[in-house]
């Protein structure tokens, strides 16, 4: 499908998403971070598989710094992201599933972001047109924290389900 002059607003939307996306996820110590690299991993296999060199090897040394990063960055942290770099993190993700050309495994490998930056889009619409709340809390893993589910339990559930999706939009991408 050629979508022309549409593809612009399509990356723009994209990148702009998922820049919001990582920097509402990442609010628990390790969370956004962990599911960062479940997503350069299934990116990584796709860039291999497409022969991309020139990708390979930037999700690599992506991939590498984010892993020194991310022991410093799980229970209890010792080092923050920041919004500059959260934002960051997520726009760059977004290109790498332009730039692969997957950008319906894009939004699958990248759900959970999706689904968390979703549920604070969906509060703040929710409040300023019906004047009521979704949720008690937003995003959603601070609502699982005030139903009592400790950090490092929501951390690795999160974990496990990016795990799920990135098989699945591996798949998808496959197809």
């Amino acid at each position: 499908m050629h979508l022309g002059w549409g593809y612009i607003l399509l990356a723009a939307f994209l990148i702009v998403t998922f820049a919001n996306a990582f920097d509402i996820t990442s609010g628990l110590d390790g969370l956004g971070e962990g599911l960062l690299m479940i997503c350069l991993l299934a990116f990584l296999a796709i860039s291999a598989t497409q022969l991309d060199r020139v990708l390979l090897l930037f999700l690599s040394i992506w991939l590498g710094s984010l892993m020194a990063g991310i022991y410093f960055t799980i229970h209890p942290a010792r080092v923050w992201l920041g919004n500059a770099s959260g934002m960051a993190f997520g726009a760059t993700l977004a290109l790498m599933g332009l730039l692969s050309g997957k950008i319906i495994a894009l939004m699958i490998i990248g759900g959970i972001f999706l689904i968390d930056g979703g549920s604070s889009l969906l509060q703040i619409l929710s409040k300023n047109i019906f004047k009521r709340r979704v949720f008690p809390i937003a995003p959603i893993h601070h609502w699982l924290e005030l139903m009592g589910w400790e950090e490092p339990k929501i951390v690795a559930r999160a974990w496990l389900a990016g795990l799920v999706l990135a098989i699945f939009g591996l798949w998808l991408a496959y197809l």
